[in-house]
């Protein structure tokens, strides 16, 4: 195996995603710092992403005059998260998300932060803003990355469709764009590609580096301050998901390909403790033919039916919440909602800027909704009747004509009398950015009266796993007692998430990822 002086760093980073922030922040402080890919790509599925990141209290948010603060956003988890995360945890959260943009916005490769007003996702409890505390990064311009610029993942249509690459980075790419620049210009950084994660190192109880491959040969790189794991969830990891989540499985995921669990594994491997590696940060998905699903978030027109053609929840719901309640109904009723059939009129199809509005992460891909291409693959049935769709896929015919007659009353009041759809500052949010929307009285809910009818097929899909390795409020990864494991750190979707099982706002994956990521590097920069 490969070890000399050149194979020496002072800190290790696995994954490079919201882990890039922590490498950065120890590159800053002058600590020699390596941070090591499994794929050929920089970026994970951060680099897939809108970017948005869920810190309450930052800079951004104050020029935009939010009137936020860290009490009113530790009311808000404090009412949503429970005891599902460690208060202590929560409030390193907060102390440090503003400390970090306003560390990251003096570096002019980050840029000044923006505030968009992405509403919380649970509304009506303590604490919770209608325009949220998502802030998301500046576009940038791909040219500035120089010879970095193959490092960095393509854009997830870029893979999916072979869609040109733009010269303007935006969302996720601009985010990694960004920090993968300013953590080289650091001096102190250095990054390998094609590099996946075998084992820690352990000496004397304390992880004292890694044992790698590198373009399928092995390395070992050691590290004298801290070892950072920071390499996504288990998504990709057929088996791991089988044993963690089998209703669930890896075929409908949105995470990146790399993302098999390695840092977890290894992390257990040496006596760590996890926590909630049964959950996801959860999305229904659109199956399209030939690919993986489409992130779904919610429908403006037409309704969601489970096996026995009824609706079963608001269909408008921020995606994390409709995707646990896709599960919850798959475990408590008899007529599964898994899949989930989409019920809408020959209106959707029509008017496309609608249909772009139900899908607003919708690729970026001319033509991609083809009608008789999906009616094809068997992921799109369509029919003239109400009755005749029902039969083609699989539900009570009697019963859905019910539902979508209950429901068209409900489009014409303006009231979901069963669900609230269009009530809460989510479901109306696109209306107040300009997107499609319906005729009637409510911008939520249009009639489904004009054929030929049309289901689609909806999955539970997911972002990511979210359960890890647990740690403590420095970002240190703790065994079952409660004791840490010195030298190792864990931070995104390889460490016990600090929301627990909830979703908390647009960004809560990477703002807490970049968050303890930045926690981890700034405790092991203390140590001198």
């Amino acid at each position: 195996m490969s070890e000399n002086a050149a194979d020496l760093y002072d800190v290790i980073v696995v994954g490079s995603g919201g882990g890039l922030i922590g490498a950065y922040a120890a590159a800053a402080r002058g600590l020699r710092t390596l941070v090591i890919e499994k794929t050929e790509f920089v970026g994970g599925t951060t680099s897939y992403s809108g970017a948005g990141m869920w810190l309450p209290g930052n800079a951004a948010e104050q020029r935009a005059g939010l009137p936020d603060t860290r009490d009113g956003a530790r009311l808000y988890l404090d009412a949503i998260v429970g005891d599902d995360s460690p208060a202590s945890l929560r409030e390193a959260f907060l102390q440090a998300g503003p400390a970090m943009i306003e560390e990251l916005e003096k570096n002019p490769r980050f840029g000044e932060f923006q505030f968009l007003g992405v509403p919380d996702y649970f509304a009506g409890q303590p604490g919770a803003l209608p325009g949220g505390r998502t802030i998301f990064p500046q576009d940038f311009d791909r040219g500035e990355l120089g010879d970095l610029e193959p490092l960095v993942r393509r854009p997830l249509w870029t893979e999916r469709w072979g869609v040109d690459v733009e010269s303007t980075m935006v969302g996720g790419q601009a985010l990694i764009g960004r920090a993968l620049l300013a953590f080289m210009e650091t001096g102190n950084g250095t990054v390998l590609t094609n590099t996946g994660l075998e084992r820690l190192i352990v000496e004397d109880g304390a992880v004292v580096g890694v044992q790698a491959s590198s373009n399928g040969e092995p390395v070992t790189f050691r590290a004298s301050k801290g070892v950072i794991l920071a390499a996504g969830g288990y998504e990709r990891n057929a088996e791991l998901r089988r044993k963690y989540q089998p209703e669930i499985g890896d075929e409908w995921t949105q995470g990146c390909e790399g993302n098999t669990g390695d840092a977890l594994t290894a992390g257990i491997d040496i006596g760590a403790a996890t926590d909630l590696l049964e959950e996801s940060w959860f999305a229904p998905g659109l199956v399209v033919p030939d690919t993986r699903p489409v992130f779904y978030t919610s429908v403006w027109s037409g309704i969601w039916v489970n096996a026995a053609g009824q609706r079963y929840m608001n269909e408008r719901l921020p995606y994390d919440r409709a995707g646990h309640e896709m599960l919850k109904a798959h475990r408590t009723s008899d007529a599964s909602p898994l899949p989930t059939h989409w019920v809408f009129d020959q209106r959707q199809i029509d008017n496309e800027s609608a249909f772009a509005a139900a899908l607003p992460v919708a690729p970026d891909v001319p033509g991609w909704f083809d009608v008789e291409k999906f009616i094809a693959a068997g992921v799109l049935h369509r029919a003239d009747t109400l009755d005749e769709l029902a039969e083609l896929i699989g539900v009570p015919a009697g019963a859905l004509t019910k539902t979508v007659d209950q429901y068209n009353g409900y489009a014409r009041t303006g009231k979901d009398e069963d669900f609230g759809r269009g009530e809460a500052p989510w479901d109306l949010m696109t209306v107040y950015l300009g997107g499609a929307h319906t005729d009637g009285p409510n911008p939520c809910l249009g009639v489904i009266d004009q054929g030929p009818f049309y289901a689609a097929k909806i999955v539970l899909s997911d972002l990511g796993t979210k359960g890890g390795l647990k740690t403590d409020d420095h970002a240190r990864v703790v065994r079952p007692d409660g004791s840490v494991i010195a030298g190792l750190y864990a931070s995104g979707n390889t460490m016990a998430p600090v929301t627990g099982r909830i979703y908390p706002g647009a960004g809560g994956p990477i703002g807490s990822s970049m968050a303890f990521a930045y926690i981890a590097a700034l405790d092991i920069a203390q140590k001198g």
